[in-house]
C-alpha cells in the first residue's frame, strides 16, 4: 500500500497536518466544559498556563465563562476545517491511486501472454479492473487517515489519563485488551468472508460477461431460461455468502458496544466515588469520561470499518495476484528491436504442449522461403492454429527453436516482431469505433487516402461508401452491424495498410457466401503479393496454387510438397481431397 500512496507524498503531508489538526481538536473539546464545571462553577483557581490566556479578558467569572464559549466555537471551527482538508485530499489521493492503479493493472493484463489469458476468466479480471480497485479507493478516502487520527487520538488521551491519575487510567483502559481480542478476532473471520464474497462476484462477473457476449448463441439455440437460472444460481450463492460475511459483522458492533458500556460504567462508577471522597474533580471526571467515551470510538468505528478494511485488504490482494504474474512469453534481458524482415520462417525441432500431459507438436521442422505462400492443412486439433500461435510469439515453444530469416525470435523484442506480421483470421474482430478505425487500427497514424486506398484494395471501398456516414459509420460490437465477407474485407484492408512482410491467415473465408468469398479471395491475391504469406484451410481446393502444402497429423508433419506432388503421392492429402471433391469447387487463393 505504501508504494500507491509515495507519488502523492506532497498531498499526503497536508493530509497528516489536517490529522494532527483533528487530534489537537480532539483533545481540546472537553476542555472549555471542565474549565465551566470546576473553575467557574466550583470557583477553583485556573491552571496557571490558562489563567494567563483568560486574565486578557478579565479577571471575573463572566470572562472565565467568555473564555470557555469561545473556546468552543474556536475548537469547532479549526476542527470542522482539519476534518474537511483531510477528507477533501484524502479523497483525491485515492482518485487519483485507483487511476493509477487502475491503468497499472490494466497495463499489466495487456502485457501477459495468451498462456496467462487461457488460464484466466474474463469476468474475474474486470473484476479485478473495476470493483477491486474500487474497494482499495474507498479505504484510502475513508478509513486510512481517520485511523491514524484515532490512534493519535488515543496516544494524547491516554497519555494525559496516566499523567493526570495512573491508577484511575488503568481502570479506564482494563477493558481495551479485550475489545482488541474481540476485534481482532472477528477482523479475521470477516476478511476470509469478505475473500469468498470477491470470489463469488468474480464469478458471477464471468458468467454475465460470457453470456452477453455470446448473446447471439443463446438465442440461437433458445436458451435464455437456461442461462437465467444458471445467473440466478450463482446470485443466490452470492447472496448466502454475503449473507454469511454480514453475520460476522453484525455481531461484531454490538459486542464492542456492551464492553465499551462495561468500560464506562466502572469508570462512572470508581470516578464517581473519588469525585464523592474528594479525590477528583468533577471536571475531571466529566473529562475521564469524555476521553474514555472518544477512546472506545475507533474501537466502534474499527468493528464499524471492518467491513472496508477487509474489502480493501482482500481486494488489494488479489490485484496483486495479477500483479505477480509473469508472463511466460516476455522481451529476454538481452532483446534487441528485429531488423527488417525478409520473410524466411523456419521451425528447428520444435515441441509444444500447453501442459505436461497435452502435447500439440512433436519435434517439428519445416521452412518457408520468403514470399511464398505456405499451407497448412489436416484434420481439427492437429495442431494448425498452434503452429500459426508460435510464429509471432504468442507462445514460445516447449523446445526447439522458430526462427525468421535465420535467426530465433526469442532474441528479439516482442513488439518489433508483430511489427512486421499481419493478421486476417477466421473470426474477425472490430472494435465500437469508426470504420476508418478498424482499418487504420495496426497503423494508427495512417493518412485518410491511405486508409481509402487499403479499403479499396480490398475490395471494402464500395459498400463502406454507401453507408450512411462513410468511413465514419459506427461499428458495432464486435461488428456484428456488418457481414461476414464485410468484416472480413475490412480485416484485410487492416492488413494491407500495415504492408508487413509476413502475413498469416486462418481460416479466411470460413462460413463466407460465393459472391463474398470471390471478393475476399480477390482482395487476398493483392494482400499476399509478395510476402510470406502462411495459411491454415480446410477447403483443399483453395490452396492449389500454394508454394509449399505441410499436411499437420498426430502433432507432426506427415507431408509436404504442391499440391501435385501431393495428389500423385497418393497420402493423407490425397485422402482429404478426394473426401471434398464431390462439394462445389472453391476459387483458388489468390485469384
Amino acid at each position: 500500500m505504501v508504494e500507491l500512496l509515495r507519488p502523492h507524498w506532497k498531498t499526503m503531508s497536508l493530509a497528516l497536518a489536517a490529522v494532527l489538526g483533528e487530534t489537537v481538536t480532539d483533545l481540546l473539546e472537553p476542555w472549555p466544559l471542565k474549565i465551566v464545571v470546576d473553575n467557574l462553577l466550583q470557583s477553583k483557581p485556573l491552571p496557571s498556563w490558562l489563567a494567563g490566556i483568560v486574565s486578557h479578558l478579565g479577571q471575573d467569572k463572566l470572562a472565565v465563562l467568555n473564555f470557555a464559549v469561545v473556546s468552543v466555537a474556536v475548537i469547532a471551527i479549526i476542527g470542522a476545517i482539519s476534518s474537511y482538508t483531510e477528507k477533501y485530499l484524502t479523497t483525491s489521493v485515492g482518485q487519483w491511486v485507483m487511476h493509477d492503479l487502475r491503468r497499472t493493472l490494466y497495463q499489466h493484463i495487456h502485457h501477459l501472454s495468451l498462456a496467462e489469458h487461457d488460464e484466466k476468466r474474463t469476468g474475474d479480471l474486470i473484476s479485478r479492473v473495476t470493483s477491486d480497485i474500487e474497494a482499495v479507493q474507498d479505504f484510502i478516502a475513508t478509513a486510512l487517515l481517520g485511523i491514524l487520527v484515532d490512534a493519535l487520538t488515543i496516544a494524547g488521551m491516554v497519555a494525559w489519563m496516566f499523567y493526570h491519575n495512573a491508577r484511575f487510567a488503568l481502570i479506564a483502559l482494563s477493558i481495551v485488551p479485550a475489545l482488541f481480542l474481540v476485534v481482532f478476532f472477528f477482523t479475521k473471520r470477516i476478511k476470509k468472508a469478505s475473500r469468498a464474497v470477491r470470489q463469488k462476484e468474480g464469478e458471477l462477473a464471468n458468467i454475465v460477461q460470457e453470456v452477453f457476449t455470446s448473446i447471439r448463441v443463446v438465442k440461437a439455440f433458445a436458451r435464455e431460461d437456461y442461462e437465467q437460472e444458471r445467473f440466478e444460481k450463482q446470485s443466490l450463492e452470492n447472496v448466502d455468502t454475503a449473507l454469511q460475511a454480514r453475520s460476522l459483522k453484525a455481531r461484531l458492533s454490538p459486542t464492542v458496544e456492551v464492553l465499551a458500556a462495561v468500560g464506562t460504567c466502572l469508570v462512572l462508577g470508581y470516578g464517581a466515588r473519588m469525585a464523592l471522597a474528594g479525590q477528583l474533580s468533577p471536571g475531571d471526571l466529566i473529562l475521564y469520561l469524555a476521553y474514555l467515551s472518544k477512546m472506545y470510538k475507533p474501537m466502534r468505528d474499527l468493528s464499524k470499518m471492518g467491513d472496508t478494511i477487509s474489502k480493501a485488504t482482500v481486494s488489494y490482494e488479489r490485484i496483486q495476484e495479477v500483479l505477480n504474474a509473469v508472463s511466460r512469453v516476455r522481451d529476454l534481458p538481452r532483446a534487441r528491436r528485429a531488423p527488417a524482415f525478409k520473410g524466411r520462417v523456419e521451425f528447428d525441432r520444435v515441441s509444444f504442449s500447453y501442459s505436461p500431459d497435452n502435447p500439440i507438436l512433436k519435434d517439428m521442422s519445416f521452412q518457408i522461403e520468403p514470399g511464398q505462400v505456405a499451407a497448412f492443412v489436416g484434420p481439427s486439433g492437429a495442431g494448425k492454429s498452434t503452429i500459426m500461435s508460435l510464429i509471432p510469439r504468442f507462445y514460445d515453444p516447449t523446445s526447439g527453436q522458430v526462427k525468421v530469416d535465420g535467426s530465433d525470435i526469442r532474441g528479439y523484442k516482442l513488439r518489433s516482431i508483430r511489427e512486421q506480421m499481419s493478421f486476417v483470421l477466421q473470426d474477425t474482430v472490430l472494435f465500437r469505433v469508426p470504420i476508418w478505425q478498424n482499418i487504420a487500427y495496426g497503423k494508427p497514424e495512417a493518412q485518410r487516402a491511405e486508409i481509402m486506398r487499403a479499403a479499396e484494395l480490398a475490395n471494402a471501398h464500395e459498400f463502406i461508401e454507401k453507408m450512411p456516414d462513410g468511413y465514419d459509420t459506427m461499428v458495432g460490437e464486435r461488428g456484428v452491424s456488418l457481414s461476414g465477407g464485410q468484416r472480413q474485407r475490412i480485416a484485410i484492408a487492416r492488413a494491407i495498410i500495415r504492408n508487413t512482410p509476413i502475413l498469416l491467415l486462418d481460416e479466411p473465408t470460413s462460413g463466407l457466401d460465393a459472391e463474398s468469398e470471390q471478393a475476399v479471395f480477390e482482395a487476398l491475391g493483392r494482400l499476399m503479393e509478395g510476402k510470406t504469406s502462411i495459411v491454415i484451410a480446410h477447403h483443399l481446393a483453395t490452396i492449389q496454387k500454394a508454394d509449399v502444402i505441410f499436411v499437420v497429423k498426430d502433432f507432426q508433419l506427415a507431408e509436404r510438397g504442391t499440391h501435385a506432388e501431393l495428389l500423385a503421392a497418393g497420402g493423407i492429402y490425397a485422402e482429404l481431397y478426394g473426401l471434398q471433391l464431390g462439394s462445389l469447387q472453391q476459387p483458388e487463393l489468390g485469384k
